[in-house]
């Protein structure tokens, strides 16, 4: 017997409209206090961990209160949503590291550069996913962008290396969990015994994704955890440190769900042109927030590589017209 197909949601334009406002507003407040977390305690894959659980508590709420279904899944579902899991946990984390060992803005800068590691990915993960040739030509504006934003006034090229490698690897992590995810989420959603919607997608995402970042913190940061949490304890408080990692934890709850069920309704282009948007929001908001710098060339630089992928994200969605076929 076939499995019922799944039919595409449909949503009024208010509450489109609403879900954007919200994904905005919520990714807004979550770098924002994101950063003052890593401000004040160094241990930053500890506070991307936790940040994770804060969402794990907020799905077993729903779960357990029936205001949600509960997932229902087989060993082999939970199997294939595992890597998806883990790519899914390395490009929060390597977001988290990017801002905290540099600017928000700088980070937002080079996540950018995401349509270029998506489309290397597409070409050499099976199966292969070639786009059209406009497409490709729009990844340099993206990476001339970049690197002009990389260029200060009388210094030349300036890059912080170490922000600019985990925002990469967040961009590489990115590319692959959206290239493995596809599949297995759409072939979840279609099947509605297994309670799956786009919200129960991200917890599940959620939840193994915090599994994978336990042996980070383990190895990296768990033998000086306790010395470093009170060394910022004894500057700025244990209650500050625990307010800002449990309020990013939920506004990265909060703003995840909103975009995923926005996805849903919409699909992934659209999705993918209003994440773009957004980077401009918190470029600025962060630049105020924090007093980051902009000077000219980065304002430019990152004006061209966000417009840059703006423009593949419109170019990427347009299939090659086929060939006609020749007596």
């Amino acid at each position: 017997m076939s499995k019922p197909e799944a039919t595409q949601p449909s949503a009024s334009p208010a509450k489109l409209a609403t879900l954007v406002g919200l994904w905005y507003a919520g990714n807004t407040f979550y770098n924002i206090y994101n950063k003052q977390a890593l401000n004040m305690i160094g241990a930053h894959w500890f506070v991307a961990s936790s940040q994770l659980a804060v969402g794990i508590f907020i799905s077993l709420i729903m779960w357990l209160s029936g205001v949600r279904k509960t997932p229902n899944l087989s060993k082999n579902d939970i199997m294939a949503c595992l890597p998806i899991g883990l790519f899914a946990s390395l490009a929060h984390c390597g977001t988290v590291l990017a801002s905290a060992v540099g600017a928000v803005s700088f980070a937002q800068i080079v996540k950018a550069c995401e349509p270029v590691f998506a489309a290397a990915v597409g070409v050499m993960v099976p199966p292969m996913d070639v786009k059209p040739v406009l497409a490709y030509a729009m990844l340099i504006p993206i990476v001339g962008g970049v690197g002009l934003a990389c260029i200060k006034e009388g210094k030349g090229v300036d890059i912080n290396v170490p922000a600019f490698l985990f925002a990469s690897m967040a961009n590489a992590s990115a590319s692959l969990k959206g290239k493995l995810g596809s599949s297995v989420t759409k072939s979840l959603k279609s099947d509605p015994s297994k309670n799956m919607d786009a919200a129960n997608v991200y917890g599940v995402m959620n939840i193994i994704s915090f599994f994978f970042t336990i042996p980070f913190v383990v190895f990296t940061e768990l033998p000086t955890l306790s010395e470093t949490w009170e060394k910022a304890a004894k500057e700025h408080g244990s209650s500050a440190i625990a307010k800002n990692i449990i309020i990013s934890g939920l506004f990265f709850y909060f703003y995840n769900e909103c975009a995923f069920a926005f996805t849903a309704f919409v699909g992934s282009v659209t999705s993918s042109v209003l994440n773009t948007a957004k980077r401009v929001i918190i470029i600025v908001v962060s630049s105020i927030v924090f007093q980051e710098a902009m000077e000219r060339n980065t304002v430019i630089g990152s004006a061209i590589a966000i417009c840059g992928t703006f423009a593949y994200s419109l170019a990427a969605a347009k299939k090659p017209a086929p060939k006609s076929k020749t007596a």
